[in-house]
């Protein structure tokens, strides 16, 4: 690799460990708790300008929810890709080396969120409009669990902020050393955070109606995740031209859409009361 390429691109951790003096901790692990920190503080402050709930309750949320997400999103990816665990079955628990399907982490752990904010006798859908842009941030911050990995990146490029992995890695994908990937981890986390930025953004102008916040997302994230998992380059599952990720993004982005038609078709003058704050 000549220095020019070396310096236009992106480097990548020579480990997927961070250590704090004698301290060892996975950094693929440590993202996702950072997101999930992230996120709760995130949700819980919208929560309480609106008079809706509170930091300390979507915690509690969170101790049922985030386990509930990480449970999920293994199931898929475990479903999806059981090939890579057939004849060593035990490496299913072994989530720090990567492998979390997002489309069973959102839906399993929202659907117990929501559960758990049932249980405390709060308003359901007031605070899942208020955990929404939230999750998007979580992504944002979980997807850089990737880049420590080394792993889930695209294919080659020759752009400046191309990615540079471990000749091992690189040469395990068929490419020669040196060769610089896509880096769809940095794609999608930006992409959460502008989605996130807009969900909150259209929310304080247009007062959404309830559950409308989480259709917003869906057919956001979905049609992102469409194009980016088009660079992808790790084995999966395909049929039609497309991989199998593409292929359930098209779906959800589907419903998603079909949810907002028909809501807005069953109430199309209906006022709809705003809980968000001018100074959000």
């Amino acid at each position: 690799m000549n220095l020019t390429a070396l310096i236009a691109s992106i480097p990548s951790p020579s480990s997927g460990s961070i250590h704090l003096g004698p301290l060892k901790m996975n950094a693929y692990g440590l993202m996702i708790a950072l997101g999930v920190i992230v996120a709760v503080r995130i949700a819980g402050r919208r929560a309480e300008k609106r008079g809706v709930g509170s930091v300390d309750a979507f915690s509690s949320i969170a101790m049922w929810a985030v386990p509930a997400g990480v449970i999920g999103g293994r199931l898929y990816h475990v479903v999806t890709d059981y090939e890579l665990f057939r004849g060593h079955w035990f490496d299913v628990v072994k989530i720090w080396q990567g492998g979390l399907g997002i489309w069973g982490g959102v839906a399993l752990g929202v659907a117990v969120g929501l559960w758990r904010a049932r249980v405390l006798q709060l308003n359901v859908l007031a605070l899942l409009s208020c955990a929404v842009p939230a999750i998007a941030v979580a992504q944002a911050i979980g997807r850089w669990g990737n880049w420590w990995n080394q792993e889930l990146f695209g294919r080659p490029t020759t752009l400046p902020w191309g990615l540079r992995v471990s000749d091992a890695i690189t040469e395990k994908a068929g490419y020669a050393v040196g060769t610089l990937f896509h880096p769809t981890f940095l794609y999608e986390s930006m992409g959460c955070l502008l989605l996130a930025y807009l969900l909150i953004h259209f929310e304080s102008r247009i007062a959404p109606r309830p559950g409308r916040l989480l259709a917003w997302y869906a057919m956001g994230y979905t049609a992102m995740r469409y194009f980016i998992e088009g660079l992808r380059i790790d084995p999966a599952h395909q049929a039609g031209g497309l991989r199998l990720n593409q292929w359930v993004s098209l779906a959800v982005f589907a419903a998603a859409a079909i949810f907002v038609l028909i809501d807005a078709r069953r109430s199309p003058n209906a006022s709809e009361a705003s809980t968000v704050s001018d100074h959000e």
